[in-house]
């Protein structure tokens, strides 16, 4: 007779940022269903179709259950099994053989997006290896909200849809279809369903931009350009929340000035978003208080991402729309332990100097390196030679700018090691190949250190394989290997206990709770001011000089400069199937997307002779790939937004599973960068499309 179903709670992970609670059935130790807990803090019922589909990845018969040993050359698809101590004792060897011939920044750590406690662990371990380098997407993720909030308010500015709100402004953001870091649809919906407004800023008329009141097809690259013409009329109109402006910014006068020749008709030439429908957009936004900007990953994705970031924050700022209820906030921690002592900063007080990223002048702040500059230690020995990687939740082939680059400099490397759960293009590339576990498979806790003022538990559901590691236990039992063992604890799982002892709680009392969040505290600034040199908000940034910044946010020109050749603008939307390049192995979800789309309006379709379903070749002055087409009026005449992240599991593992074929990144360059963050142009580049012949 089967067993009973039983149901266990637990947040998603590995889907996106996560944060949906979810019921997790088991019968005779295996997931069999999952669906979203009503009693959700941040979904309340709901998740996405890849979250329910997601305990598909743990049984698929290609799923990596051993580790592995590159037995060819690097790249070939050829492995030979070896023990768990065979392959932390290699690795480890490895990597002291760098430290020792070139110094311990010789070595990078690098991570992806998904962001659970291994994340920090995988710091710990840099630290007490001695490297300084941390290899993150932060240059195209989160880094330019976060720390551009920080320079300008003092804290990052997360909106609030937990409080009532007049109005939601959708900046770059569609949690239909994405989550961002823990922003979850729900929350959302609720708003609009209790009377918020809902104005959608984005180039594709998606499917939360048809709910809206107004929806804004803003040229791609022209994020700022549209919010300083927001300013424009706030300020001209007096629309601007006086008293707040008077006592708490820092440089209003000149960004008065500043934002006197951005006119709606001005901004409306540059950003093809008509003039009355700014007005309309801005009056509406600064009279609706309070308001919430829910501004998403988009806006950080070209060489402009600090003038973009800074001039929403200022938006924010005047408006009143900063710590308040509804608005946008500083969410504050909980009482757990904090990320300096986690990851024992305290052992390498010099990293911000050493790291590779000082050389190129990025912003304070900013404590992981750009894949732009990595590559640029790698293969040119810029600011010092780079020769060992060690990689996981990532996928670099695929996932960085100028793919080809990035071959070229892991092909380079002395050594390799990466952990996943799935053979990608990237650990198809490694000497040493190590199987993790799944987020079900593993204790862990989510969304510590995005801040967003919460923490949420993440227990472990079912067994893993055999020998498949969680990346804690992995790094836990690489550091005593590779650095003093006294920072390790005997088992990985102490981690969890010592995250949450602040609270009064073991690991197991937390999971009792799910979710631990910090107080609500709003309008601090009354009392205390902002956390910025001049204790306000700073519109004028009074540390640019210093810094070598801009003082206030400008639009000068495009991304990259018009081309007649290249007549169309690319971009690019997250699938909602899919996790950048993870999961095209997953059959549920390939089944809902097949094939790598990329959307072309109809009239350009028909000007060009392309038909719905037609296999076309999308080429930049960088280089071409090829994608299916789908018609759509989703998106502008002139621009086409392709697909990200897609290679083909199903391919062979010797070409790197044809990483080359409809890879969004051989499309793109890092000639040019912005120098806030290392982020290169990964949106809005000039492109032309044809059938293929």
């Amino acid at each position: 007779m089967a067993e009973e179903v039983r149901w266990f709670k637990t947040h998603c992970a590995r889907m996106d940022h996560g944060g949906c609670s979810l019921l997790v059935g088991v019968r005779d130790r295996e997931i069999v269903q999952i669906k979203g807990d009503p009693d959700g803090y941040l979904n309340r019922g709901y998740t996405c179709y890849k979250g329910r589909v997601s305990a598909d990845r743990l049984s698929h018969p290609d799923r990596l259950r051993h580790p592995l040993r590159r037995a060819g050359k690097r790249g070939e698809g050829k492995w030979e099994r070896i023990s768990w101590e065979e392959a932390l004792d290699e690795t480890a060897r490895n990597l002291m053989r760098i430290r020792e011939e070139h110094g311990a920044r010789a070595v990078g750590f690098g991570v992806g997006m998904p962001k659970g406690l291994e994340h920090f662990v995988l710091i710990r371990l840099a630290n007490l290896f001695g490297s300084p380098n941390v290899i993150a997407s932060q240059d195209v993720c989160h880094a330019p909200r976060e720390i551009t909030g920080v320079h300008t308010c003092g804290f990052y500015p997360v909106a609030d849809l937990h409080n009532p709100t007049r109005l939601v402004l959708s900046w770059a953001s569609n949690l239909l279809a994405t989550s961002e870091e823990g922003q979850i649809a729900s929350l959302l919906l609720e708003q609009v369903k209790n009377g918020a407004g809902l104005i959608v800023v984005d180039p594709r008329r998606t499917e939360l931009a048809q709910r809206a009141d107004l929806w804004l097809q803003l040229r791609p690259g022209t994020a700022q350009a549209l919010a300083l013409g927001f300013l424009h009329v706030i300020i001209e109109e007096g629309l601007h929340d006086r008293e707040f402006v008077e006592k708490y910014t820092y440089g209003f006068e000149d960004l008065s000035s500043h934002v006197k020749t951005y006119t709606p008709e001005a901004v409306a030439e540059i950003t093809w978003v008509p003039a009355d429908l700014i007005r309309r957009a801005a009056r509406l936004y600064a009279e609706a208080r309070p308001a919430a900007l829910q501004w998403g990953n988009a806006i950080e994705h070209d060489i402009h991402a600090f003038d973009a970031t800074r001039s929403l924050v200022c938006l924010m700022a005047i408006c009143g729309n900063l710590e308040v209820p509804g608005g946008n906030i500083n969410a504050h921690d909980p009482k757990i332990m904090g990320l300096a002592e986690f990851v024992r900063a305290d052992l390498i007080p010099d990293k911000r100097s050493q790291m590779i990223s000082a050389h190129h002048g990025v912003i304070p702040r900013l404590m992981t390196v750009a894949p732009a500059f990595f590559r640029k230690a790698v293969l040119e020995g810029t600011p010092y030679p780079v020769r060992g990687y060690y990689g996981m939740c990532t996928n670099p082939l695929v996932a960085w700018a100028e793919s080809p680059l990035t071959y070229d400099a892991f092909n380079s490397l002395d050594f390799v090691a990466v952990a996943d759960l799935f053979m990608t293009p990237t650990a198809a590339m490694a000497d040493i190949v190590l199987p993790v576990a799944h987020q079900y498979e593993m204790n862990d806790i989510g969304h510590y250190g995005i801040g967003h003022g919460m923490i949420l538990a993440r227990p472990k559901i079912v067994d893993p394989p055999p020998e498949c590691w969680p990346d804690m236990k992995i790094m836990n039992e690489l550091g005593k290997r590779v650095s003093s063992s006294e920072y390790w604890p005997e088992d990985h799982e102490a981690f969890l206990d010592d995250l949450v002892r602040p609270a009064g709680l073991t690991y197991a009392q937390f999971v009792e709770k799910g979710c631990l969040k910090g107080p609500d505290r709003f309008r601090s600034y009354i009392e205390k001011g902002f956390r910025t040199p001049t204790g306000k908000v700073e519109l004028k940034l009074s540390t640019a000089a210093k810094f070598k910044l801009k003082p206030l946010p400008d639009f000068v020109a495009l991304p990259e400069d018009e081309d007649a050749d290249f007549p169309l603008t690319l971009t690019s939307a997250k699938s909602r199937y899919y996790l950048l390049s993870s999961y095209r192995w997953v059959a549920k979800l390939r089944e809902k997307r097949p094939h790598p789309l990329v959307e072309i309006h109809p009239e350009t379709a028909l000007s060009l002779g392309i038909r719905d379903g037609d296999t076309v070749v999308i080429e930049t002055r960088y280089g071409s790939i090829q994608q299916v087409a789908r018609l759509t009026d989703m998106v502008h005449p002139r621009v086409v937004s392709a697909a990200l992240g897609w290679w083909f599991p199903e391919g062979d593992a010797a070409s790197q599973f044809d990483w080359r074929k409809s890879n969004f990144n051989m499309l793109t360059s890092i000639g040019k960068l912005g120098k806030e963050f290392g982020t290169p142009n990964i949106k809005n580049i000039p492109c032309r499309v044809r059938r293929e012949s």
